[in-house]
């Protein structure tokens, strides 16, 4: 497991220890529990004569997860892991409902809220929500792990992909070099796209072949749509066949390859869209940022013998890698959430209000996602319970814990693990 955060009596990082000298010091009464995600202890008396060593902070950052982790580069050991699941898409989600119900109502001559139009200028740098939601992720758990342990370093995998070079690969010349110039390799992104398995089979873990699913003798371009990987068995064997004569026994993967080699590129267009206005937030920390290619990422994973994941190509990332020490080491599993809604009701499916939604967010200290432990001792429930919560005016709590819901739990039984703060956590 990860190695457990320290911080002196007046909050400054010191270095991370090992969770039996964590457990060790707790028993003893020398620390307290300072925060449970990261898991950090704080010293309850002043310390002198301590040596700190600089740390590095590596982000791999990506559409729907961004890796980090934070290592040692005098010893190579890594001594944090985490992998942060990006809500991006369900905020584009969100306003394109919302939009949808607004332009339904308005359709009706319901109450609803006056269309805008060009009222409102957007300020230079300007992303979408979706996208500004990815930057602010990262910004928020740079802040975090800063405050908790001795970072001196950060290091950024700068991804790119060459949408021009991708979508038409044989544009070349005037028409090339007004789009953009140093492109990602084809092959690094049919990798990502088609999950590092062969499309025919679902083999993993084989050399795979860039393979047309429309043959080129039979009219087939060399666009990434018209492109798959195989294993080097399918694509003998597929010769070239058309994809339909060749699947035509399997029609359900006929289909998932056909509507998965057109879906767009949205993965692609977050990270290049974002990869700038993260490295001038990154720059504006005021620490030494150093930057990575995605190639360069993987040929480090690669000469180390390390396996394909997130928080491993965040550890693999740029010039600066040492041989790394992961034995042990579990991500921590950090999905974004938000913090709720400010829906004054809430709609069924047509948008029409169907129930009020409570102003009051706090309830008897508590509110809802906050993480508690509640040790019930008398009624029908007796036991103890460690999860989320769900708050009633009532002072009637309902706790989501691991083994299934638990309601109607008295407020008076609860005591605070964790507050809110907008994500979730898991291991």
């Amino acid at each position: 497991m990860c190695k457990v955060f320290v911080i002196d009596h007046q909050k400054r990082p010191l270095n991370p220890i090992h969770p039996a000298q964590a457990r060790q010091l707790l028993n003893g009464g020398k620390t307290a529990v300072y925060k449970r995600f990261p898991f950090t202890i704080i010293l309850k008396k002043s310390s002198t004569n301590i040596d700190i060593s600089p740390l590095r902070l590596k982000l791999d950052p990506g559409a729907k997860y961004t890796g980090i982790a934070i290592v040692n580069d005098a010893n190579g050991e890594v001594v944090f892991a985490a992998e942060l699941k990006h809500r991006g898409f369900a905020i584009r989600d969100a306003l394109t409902s919302r939009r949808q119900l607004r332009r339904s109502r308005r359709s009706r001559k319901t109450r609803y809220r006056q269309p805008r139009f060009l009222n409102r200028t957007r300020p230079k740098g300007w992303l979408a929500p979706s996208l500004q939601s990815r930057i602010e992720n990262i910004k928020t758990w740079v802040s975090r792990l800063r405050k908790i342990a001795p970072i001196q370093f950060i290091s950024q995998e700068l991804v790119k992909f060459d949408m021009q070079l991708i979508r038409h690969p044989d544009i070349q010349g005037k028409e090339y070099q007004q789009g953009e110039l140093a492109g990602y390799e084809t092959r690094q992104y049919l990798l990502e796209k088609w999950h590092r398995e062969c499309a025919y089979c679902g083999i993993k873990d084989v050399p795979l072949q860039i393979e047309h699913i429309q043959p080129r003798a039979k009219g087939g371009s060399n666009s990434i749509t018209n492109l798959t990987l195989s294993c080097a068995k399918c694509n003998t064997k597929k010769a070239t066949k058309d994809i339909r004569d060749f699947l035509k026994k399997d029609p359900v993967r006929l289909n998932k390859i056909l509507n998965h080699a057109k879906k767009p590129l949205a993965d692609a267009a977050a990270v290049n869209t974002t990869r700038f206005a993260l490295l001038e937030t990154l720059k504006a920390t005021g620490l030494p940022l150093e930057t990575g290619s995605g190639g360069l990422t993987k040929f480090n994973r690669t000469q180390r013998g390390l396996n394909k994941s997130h928080w491993l190509d965040a550890a693999c990332v740029g010039g600066s890698t040492p041989i790394l020490k992961i034995k042990g080491v579990r991500p921590l599993l950090i999905t974004a959430n938000g913090h709720g809604t400010r829906q004054s009701c809430r709609t069924n499916k047509y948008g029409f209000p169907i129930r009020h939604c409570s102003r009051t967010k706090f309830h008897f200290g508590f509110q809802t996602g906050d993480i508690v432990k509640a040790v019930v001792i008398q009624g029908k429930k007796v036991g103890t319970y460690v999860g989320r919560i769900a708050t009633r005016a009532t002072g009637s709590f309902n706790v989501s814990t691991t083994q299934g819901l638990i309601q109607g739990i008295s407020y008076k039984y609860c005591k605070t693990i964790h507050k809110k703060d907008g994500y979730a956590y898991g291991t």
